[in-house]
């Protein structure tokens, strides 16, 4: 047999080993006999190294150094899920599906795995490349240390796999590998693994490939992401999966109507704990992949999908102190600094107190023994007081009145529950909170800068803001700690680079208060640009005196002084565009007052002047501008059926042209794009609301 020969049937043969050992979990050699082919064929390969095969069995051991992890977009966005927590949550769930679906819904429902989110790349049956979650737009690039793992097949089976897609899962570290793994540091003396989870997640980003391949992680899969999956249901998708060499967790289960969720429920509450793995929840899906795209996504989820979250695990301890953090928007948090207690396989030495409210609630006092859950196993809590074992010198305790940072004196504004520090020009953690959130992944995603450099930069007196950043010379940075000549000039090359980030991220940059992504990309969308946001409202001049001459009265210029006078008329003018930012869809008046408070504030026109100057996007580009339109603007739709072109594309056209698109049918909808396969009950729904119905054609002739 010729060495080319050899060395396919022997990956032939090792894959199918692999594939019986730790997908199907029905070993088919021994180990030792598995080593021995396996020693066999790296002979092979590395005498013909003409012969070489990403996808080989051999190159599961490792050994390829990534020292910076490579930032990537997903192609597919890879959503968080909504929680529920008990029967009401889910039937809540399901009355919204089914004003917004047609027919009885049936779900399949999988066990919710605690490990690292991971995105799997296959291309013409081959594993291409592996990306975390990150913060689900973009991920860090972790394919040498995934392909190390035994259970991610390099080289899929079958005829029918689709030349390209994803598939999505959970790496996790089995309780037995865990506990061995645990055993062996033990007895060198080092520190233990917390829990499997985090254990997982940091393998991933070991530079070291080799010692990746040393643990004993698994990946389990869930779910098929591409165009045209030849497939019509998640059910479908997760036996496809199955058949093509992943390993699909065998509990899933096919159920009807709410009734059979809470059953899989109720049995896997209990069953979960004779599993190999951790397990904190169930996740459950509508079946139909139509339905899914009918149902979409909220700007953070998909609504066909809901993740139900186990009872946590509560535990009693004692509250030690009580301090109070500054966030960046100068929010006040108090937190419990806690005995150190497990729960839920980690340390807890801290727990949120929310804010003054839920204090005097709960009578949470200094010396207390308190109750401790980890909220969605996640975030720990105090969920209640012991009272009987209240000490008899206990005092109430008294909410904080300054700044813990600058001593400033705190303010509540009317109807809000959190205390602010005020002092948001020089109090460190807020000037710190906002740079921080400036230079972040979702944000400017400026390389080389991390908090410890911020951290560094302002205690140096090099910035005091986001827009001194970009008058940092290498001069003034390379005396700085552990800052090397290369780390300096990826530091400079991050922040010039980071004036190509487009204006509705440079708008979420900013910081204001209530503006997350998709605010900034709605105000972003609406405005076009930065100028056109700070003009706002426009009127003309008459317009505005008119305006004026309705808030203020005639003698209230006699009377006032010229200060008086300004100062109504900016109040006057402030309401005026607090009522047009309103108007836009989905701003609300909170949002509204916020960004007018941001725009109309001297010291931060002045930043903005400044990021101007310096290069920053504060307008839309001409190629986004080209394809967007008011054509479609206060207009709602719905779309239903199946389309020629994809649901996302539609649904983007609706938008880039100023529409608004809606999962349910609703008298303020306008128009029903129809496609093929529409449900009878959507369709009776529109008619009896006199809504338009419009095919695919006929929207496009729209536009």
């Amino acid at each position: 047999m010729d060495p080319k020969t050899q060395i396919e049937s022997l990956r032939t043969e090792l894959r199918e080993h692999n594939y019986n050992y730790y997908v199907t979990d029905e070993p088919s050699v021994s180990d030792f006999e598995f080593d021995k082919k396996l020693e066999q064929l790296k002979v092979l390969e590395a005498a013909h190294p003409e012969f070489y095969d990403a996808t080989s069995p051999s190159v599961r051991v490792g050994g390829e150094i990534t020292k910076n992890f490579k930032t990537v977009k997903h192609k597919n966005r890879m959503y968080s899920l909504d929680n529920s927590y008990n029967r009401e949550d889910l039937e809540d769930w399901e009355k919204r599906l089914q004003k917004a679906v047609d027919g009885d819904l049936e779900y399949v429902c999988e066990l919710k795995y605690d490990g690292a989110s991971i995105s799997l790349h296959y291309e013409n049956g081959t594993f291409a490349q592996a990306v975390t979650r990150g913060d689900g737009t973009q991920g860090d690039d972790v394919t040498a240390n995934v392909r190390t793992i035994k259970s991610v097949p390099l080289q899929l089976k079958g005829d029918d796999v689709p030349a390209e897609f994803e598939i999505r899962g959970e790496i996790v570290l089995p309780w037995d590998g865990f506990h061995k793994m645990n055993k062996e540091r033990e007895a060198l003396g080092l520190e233990l693994y917390r829990n499997p989870r985090n254990t997982a997640s940091g393998s991933l980003k070991l530079q070291d490939s080799a010692a990746v391949a040393s643990r004993p992680l698994e990946c389990l899969l869930y779910q098929l992401v591409g165009n045209e999956l030849p497939f019509k249901t998640q059910e479908e998708g997760l036996e496809a999966a199955r058949r093509w060499g992943f390993k699909v967790p065998p509990h899933s289960t096919l159920v009807k109507g709410i009734d059979g969720v809470l059953k899989f429920i109720d049995y896997w509450e209990v069953a979960r704990k004779e599993l190999p793995y951790e397990t904190d929840g169930v996740v459950i899906k509508v079946n139909k992949l139509q339905n899914q795209e009918e149902l979409g996504f909220t700007a953070k989820a998909p609504r066909w999908a809901m993740a139900y979250k186990f009872s946590a695990e509560q535990v009693s301890t004692r509250l030690e102190e009580i301090t109070y953090q500054v966030g960046r928007t100068g929010a006040i948090t108090p937190v419990a600094n806690l005995q150190p207690v497990e729960v839920s396989g980690t340390t807890v030495k801290r727990a949120s107190l929310h804010n003054a409210d839920q204090i005097e609630k709960l009578d949470v006092r200094v010396g207390d023994e308190v109750f401790v859950e980890k909220g969605g196993e996640i975030i720990p809590k105090i969920i209640a007081v012991d009272l009987t074992k209240r000490p008899a010198n206990s005092q109430p305790t008294v909410y904080a009145t300054h700044c813990p940072e600058c001593g400033t004196a705190l303010e509540r504004h009317e109807g809000e529950a959190q205390h602010y520090c005020p002092n948001d020009s020089s109090c460190p953690p807020q000037v710190k909170g906002r740079i921080q959130h400036f230079i972040s992944r979702k944000a400017m995603d400026i390389d080389g800068i991390g908090s410890e450099t911020v951290d560094q930069l302002v205690e140096a007196g090099l910035i005091h803001n986001y827009a001194d950043l970009y008058d940092l010379q290498y001069e003034q940075i390379i005396p700085l700690d552990r800052m090397a000549e290369k780390s300096a000039k990826n530091m400079l090359a991050g922040i010039e680079a980071s004036k190509q980030i487009p204006f509705e991220r440079v708008l979420f940059a900013l910081g204001i208060r209530y503006v997350g992504e998709t605010v900034a990309k709605k105000l972003a969308r609406h405005y076009k640009s930065m100028d056109a946001l700070r003009e706002m409202p426009q009127t003309t001049d008459n317009e505005s005196a008119d305006l004026f001459s309705e808030t203020v009265e005639e003698e209230d210029f006699k009377e006032g002084s010229d200060e008086e006078v300004h100062t109504e008329r900016s109040r006057s003018a402030n309401a005026e565009k607090i009522q047009e930012l309103s108007a836009v869809p989905e701003i609300g008046e909170r949002i509204a007052a916020s960004v007018v408070d941001f725009i109309t504030d001297s010291k931060h026109m002045e930043l903005i002047d400044r990021l101007k100057d310096a290069g920053l996007q504060f307008s839309l580009s001409a190629e986004e501008l080209s394809n967007r339109s008011d054509e479609l603007a206060g207009k709602s739709f719905v779309i239903s059926g199946v389309f020629e072109m994809s649901r996302n594309d539609l649904k983007k056209l609706i938008e880039d042209n100023g529409g608004k698109v809606s999962s349910s049918l609703s008298s303020k909808t306008d128009y029903l794009v129809r496609g093929e396969n529409m449900g009878p009950s959507k369709l009776e729904k529109a008619e009896k609301l006199d809504i338009k119905m419009i095919s695919e054609q006929e929207f496009l002739a729209m536009i």
